[in-house]
């Protein structure tokens, strides 16, 4: 099983196969060693059952996000959460201990040191994500694809199986309010889309990267508030969040690009008709403003954090992000007739299994 065909893929020659491979190697090796940085608070991997569809998580204090969090994946079918906690303050370690279907871990380590949390879950999907389907996401991040509203990810995952599919990309897609950030209120056990009911349909800018063939896409409302003089560094909107999960893979760079290779060819970004999703991005939720502020003194959280200094402090003047070219959010329907979603087959998945 390769995943999605791979001649979209710009050819390499043996000596950057080589490499890569190498590369790869070294991944799993510094993932290897970091477990130590891990001290287990609650371990349940013990239940994990060999259909069972995992959740890979690292945050720090996301007590008012995990309430929706888990009852958005829950619903959908994962069957439980493996969680590294990075020092948090906030309730969320006491919060998660109390929920039956959560493996939590805790460390004190640097979160930029341990590539930003991918050599702490690399370890545990290597020890217990091997042979199932897998979910890397952020606790502001939800996965919403065709008809998630009717059809589980069991469901998702069983058609991808059918059509020779290893992983299953998305478009990360920042959901605003209207009004100054900051300004609004959130109950932790609602939907974040009630607050956040507005996004930018485009542009977008999508290329394929060399060598490991994965895309790049750039534009959205955070590249035209924040970094419409600096394009080249706005964020990276597209993910591979979804995997079937084998201890020889590895993300290379959060869940935007991973090796082997011929993962990153399950992605085809905005206006594909190949399967593919979207992660409503809840950043901005009230508490962005706050946060930004702690982030920028952390300097966690970019490869270069004095060149995104500016960036913190836009977001803590509290700008209003609405414009006349706002969308107003209304469903995973909308975001696939505007092309920001692609199609999945399931009536010929289902044909087959009742055949």
């Amino acid at each position: 099983m390769t995943g999605a065909a791979t001649d979209k893929l710009p050819p390499i020659g043996w000596a950057q196969k080589y490499r890569l491979r190498l590369k790869r190697k070294r991944l799993l090796w510094r993932s290897f060693r970091s477990r130590r940085q891990l001290r287990s608070l609650s371990d349940r991997t013990g239940r994990i059952g060999s259909g069972d569809i995992l959740a890979f998580t690292t945050l720090r204090n996301e007590v008012t996000r995990l309430p929706w969090f888990l009852r958005h994946y829950r619903t959908l079918g994962v069957g439980q959460f493996l969680i590294v906690d990075n020092g948090s303050s906030d309730g969320s370690v006491e919060y998660l201990l109390d929920q039956p279907d959560v493996s939590l871990w805790q460390t004190g380590a640097s979160y930029r040191d341990a590539r930003y949390g991918l050599d702490w879950l690399t370890w545990l999907q290597m020890r217990h994500g091997h042979g199932h389907w897998t979910l890397m996401v952020d606790a502001d991040e939800l996965l919403i694809y065709p008809n998630h509203d009717r059809k589980s990810l069991h469901d998702l995952t069983a058609a991808l199986d059918h059509q020779g599919r290893t992983a299953f990309g998305a478009l990360l897609l920042d959901l605003y309010p209207k009004g100054p950030l900051g300004a609004q209120d959130y109950d932790p056990l609602t939907d974040p889309a009630e607050v956040l009911t507005w996004f930018d349909s485009g542009p977008f800018r999508v290329q394929r990267q060399s060598p490991l063939g994965n895309l790049w896409v750039q534009g959205g409302v955070r590249e035209r508030m924040f970094f419409a003089d600096r394009k080249r560094h706005s964020p990276t909107l597209n993910k591979i969040p979804l995997v079937h999960w084998s201890r020889r893979f590895a993300y290379v760079n959060s869940c935007h690009s991973a090796l082997p290779r011929y993962l990153n060819a399950a992605y085809d970004g905005p206006g594909s008709n190949a399967p593919s999703g979207v992660l409503l991005h809840t950043k901005f939720l009230p508490e962005v403003v706050g946060r930004s502020k702690t982030e920028k003194l952390r300097r966690q959280h970019f490869h270069d954090p004095d060149l995104f200094g500016t960036y913190y402090d836009a977001i803590g003047d509290r700008p209003d992000m609405w414009h006349a070219s706002s969308v107003r959010y209304e469903g995973w329907a909308q975001l696939q007739q505007l092309g920001l979603m692609g199609q999945i087959s399931w009536k010929q998945h289902e044909s087959n299994a009742s055949g």
